[in-house]
Order: structure tokens, then C-alpha cells, then sequence
């Protein structure tokens, strides 16, 4: 049995969510790269200006966008691993002290309808997961209100489709307009119920920017969505051009007979996450 004390934890999340905060994945930084070059005009220059942002963001440790989100955890608890203590109470404690000591924007209300700010970005969005073996793995992913709330879920029928799929993401994207800050990053999550979609939507977005869906029909999906958003011309924040998602990723899981949830989680060009294994 492998013990991991609470304090350890609280520092760890405390350096992942400023680290989250300020330095962008390399694979994210090589996709807008890339984008940049296939861009022309007001959409390059854009393209060009984001880059330069992450960058000074990197190079002067401050956060790449002043909405430092609400603070998504997922945890995969091994078990063969002892926590002594509380482990929700712990990774609290890492983001009370990261989005202080960070200087990092404190988003997070105690309540949707007072609307009184905690002041130190508390609580999490916590996912614990149990697996094998003798490993902790956290995964932070600071979750910005921009690109959240032009996030939708919809309950399909079967009937509905392939078709009524592509058809729902279109609409959304195209809905969502600049407001979520594209380039973006789509998760979409179908099956399961409702709850189930939206959480595979969000997991979507962990998954490296390059790869591609083990499931043939989400390998395709994702293709065929990937070009259509593209084909939109919303481009980078909204004003026009060949970029507006850098990818989209897809995952699946059982459903009903009579049902077909779809969820849409749209991230920013960012796509802040960091992880950590004990």
C-alpha cells in the first residue's frame, strides 16, 4: 500500500493550477502554428497576437487570459494508494493557495443566486475515478466562463442520427460566434444520459490535441466535424477565416435504446490543463 500524504496533494494543485494558468501545452501553441499559416489578413494577424500573448504569458509568469476559470479536478485514485485524510479538503486547500499565491482572478460564487465570491476560487468541480495499482493522477483544467456557457447538451432520439448530430454541433458552434474566443477546441460526448454526455464532452477536451478517436465511427466524426466547423467561417475571435477549431474530439459511451444524448463542451484556444502523477 502506497501512502500520499493530503499536503502533498495540496501543493501539487497548487502548482498545477498556476502553471495551468500561465504556460499553454506545446501541442495547443503548435496547432494555432499552424493555423497561422494557413491564414491570411485580420485572421492571421489574430492568429499571430494569441501566440505572442502565450508567450509573454510564459515569459513573464503571468496568467495567458484574466478569466482564470472555475477549477476542474479529475482524480484517478489507484488501489493500492492510502490518503490519511480528506482528499477533497486537500485539493480545495492546492486551489485556495494557487489562485492566491498566483494572483490568479477569483471566479467561483457560493451560491448561484447570492452571487457572493468565495475569494480564492473555492470550490473545485471534483471527479474521482478508482483504479488499479498504486498510482494518483490529477488532471487541473481551469474552465473559463466564455467558452463554458456556449457549451449546450440535447437529448436526440435514434432516429435523429448521425446527421441530427452533426447538425446539433454545427448549430452551436455557429451560434456561439465569437463569444467562446476561437480558434477552439470542440469535446463532444455522446451517450450514456444526460449528465453522462456533458462529462464525456468535458474529458474530450483533455485528450492531446494530435490524436484521433480509437473508435472508428468517433475517428470519423471527428473528421467530418473538424472540416464543416472549419467551413463556417467564424474564424479567430469571430472575425472571419479558416480557422475556428483547432480540433474536435469525440467520446462515446452506451446508451438507452430510445435515447441519443449529445453534449457540445467548447474550449477556448488555450485548453489549459495540467497534469500531475504520484
Amino acid at each position: 500500500m502506497k501512502t500520499i500524504e493530503p499536503s502533498i496533494i495540496t501543493n501539487e494543485v497548487k502548482r498545477l493550477a498556476i502553471e495551468a494558468a500561465t504556460y499553454i501545452e506545446s501541442d495547443v501553441l503548435n496547432a494555432i502554428e499552424c493555423a497561422k499559416n494557413k491564414e491570411c489578413g485580420l485572421a492571421k494577424s489574430i492568429l499571430e497576437q494569441i501566440i505572442e500573448n502565450d508567450c509573454l504569458a510564459e515569459k513573464e509568469n503571468i496568467p495567458m487570459c484574466q478569466d482564470t476559470g472555475i477549477t476542474i479536478v479529475f482524480v484517478e485514485i489507484g488501489n493500492e494508494v492510502y490518503i490519511p485524510g480528506d482528499i477533497y479538503k486537500a485539493i480545495n486547500d492546492g486551489v485556495s493557495l494557487g489562485y492566491r499565491e498566483g494572483y490568479l482572478r477569483k471566479s467561483v460564487v457560493k451560491s448561484p443566486l447570492n452571487r457572493i465570491n468565495t475569494k480564492d476560487n473555492t470550490p473545485a468541480i471534483i471527479h474521482i475515478k478508482h483504479t488499479l495499482g498504486d498510482k494518483l493522477k490529477i488532471t487541473l483544467c481551469p474552465k473559463g466562463a466564455g467558452s463554458e456557457n456556449m457549451s449546450r447538451v440535447k437529448m436526440l432520439v435514434p432516429a435523429d442520427g448521425i446527421d441530427g448530430i452533426k447538425k446539433f454541433v454545427l448549430s452551436t458552434i455557429k451560434e456561439a460566434g465569437g463569444r467562446p474566443c476561437p480558434p477552439l477546441i470542440v469535446g463532444v460526448g455522446i451517450g450514456g444520459d444526460l449528465e453522462k454526455c456533458a462529462l464525456l464532452a468535458k474529458e474530450s477536451l483533455l485528450r492531446p490535441i494530435d490524436d484521433e478517436s480509437s473508435d472508428s465511427d468517433a475517428k470519423a466524426l471527428e473528421k467530418e466535424l473538424f472540416e464543416e466547423i472549419n467551413k463556417l467561417n467564424v474564424g479567430p475571435m469571430g472575425l472571419g477565416g479558416k480557422t475556428t477549431a483547432l480540433a474536435v474530439k469525440v467520446n462515446l459511451y452506451p446508451c438507452h435504446i430510445a435515447s441519443l444524448p449529445v453534449a457540445v463542451n467548447i474550449q477556448c484556444h488555450a485548453s489549459r490543463h495540467k497534469v500531475v502523477e504520484l
